[in-house]
């Protein structure tokens, strides 16, 4: 068996990766302190991990405070900034 590194921008990607949280990566960077907040329904606690870590990921990299509050009975959870 024969291994080369070859870089990543020789390699053809022939479909462009696309999350299904695209939606949600967006909103959260839409949102203000004291302003608005997102509501998100989910449908089970893994999509709400998922869901959860996008948050906190976004603010480990963006060095901001979006907070949460979910409500269990509605399987929703809402993200807002305090001012």
């Amino acid at each position: 068996m024969k291994v080369k590194l070859v870089p990543r921008s020789k390699i053809r990607v022939s479909r462009k990766s696309n999350s299904k949280y695209a939606k949600l990566k967006e909103a959260i960077q839409n949102l203000k302190p004291g302003g608005e907040a997102l509501r998100i329904k989910y449908n089970d606690k893994k999509e709400l991990n998922s869901i959860r870590n996008i948050a906190y990921t976004y603010n480990k990299e963006n060095n901001t405070n979006i907070r949460s509050s979910s409500d269990s009975n509605e399987n929703m959870i809402f993200f807002y900034i305090d001012k």
